[in-house]
């Protein structure tokens, strides 16, 4: 245990929790998958929604896929961390999930929208927010054409990026998607500092430094 060893912390640092957001077509989906195989220690929250199913989906690998029913359940019990409307279908966070990863010492990050970020910070002002945007308007939607997204649904998701976009000041972070490779770049460098920051763990650095001091007092 750790109490046992005079060369381990006291406690376990406990994890940080990671928001990041971006209307549909920044790339935020690639730069997610990107940083779950680089960064050690980082666990993306799979969410509930109640949409549907799409071809070679898996449930609790892309989503928890629930009806309407369960979902209004889970709202009601209070299990979700927070909650959303996108696109007429209801997205959520399991609250026992990230608090059990948290305690537990590992990094938590949320791929969620503007409004689940919004109540996220509400409760955990701790939480560090990211918002991926693009260079232009105009290469946000050459990216949902490459998709292969219908027309309709284009203008739809463009109509949306105006709203998500106009809650830009409530994030920590503004990362600019023009290459990958810096975008990621930008965001590791972003969540090392935080997985070091004192303020946001303040707890365990003043135990580890109390007992550096007690260790250095029965030296001298």
């Amino acid at each position: 245990m750790a109490e046992d060893n005079p060369h381990s912390p006291a406690t376990i640092r406990p994890g940080a929790l990671f928001i990041i957001s971006a209307p549909s077509g920044a790339g935020k989906t690639t730069l997610v998958q990107a940083l779950r195989q680089r960064l050690a220690g980082l666990i993306v929250s799979v969410s509930h929604t109640t949409r549907p199913r799409r071809p070679g989906e898996q449930d609790g690998v892309a989503y928890y896929f629930v009806d309407d029913a369960e979902f209004m359940r889970m709202i009601a019990a209070d299990t979700l961390l927070e909650h959303a409307v996108v696109f007429d279908h209801h997205y959520g966070t399991s609250r026992a999930f990230v608090e059990r990863h948290i305690e537990s010492g590992n990094d938590i990050l949320l791929e969620i929208d503007w409004q689940g970020a919004r109540q996220i910070k509400q409760h955990r002002p701790d939480a560090v927010s990211l918002y991926i945007l693009p260079p232009s308007y105009l290469i946000l939607e050459e990216r949902l054409r490459a998709r292969g997204d219908s027309p309709a649904n284009i203008q739809r998701r463009m109509r949306g990026a105006y709203v998500e976009l106009s809650h830009y000041d409530e994030y920590d972070y503004l990362v600019i998607n023009e290459n990958l490779d810096s975008a990621l770049a930008e965001i590791e460098a972003i969540i090392t500092a935080a997985r070091n920051n004192y303020c946001l763990h303040r707890p365990y650095y003043d135990g580890l430094i109390k007992q550096l001091l007690e260790a250095a007092s029965i030296i001298q």
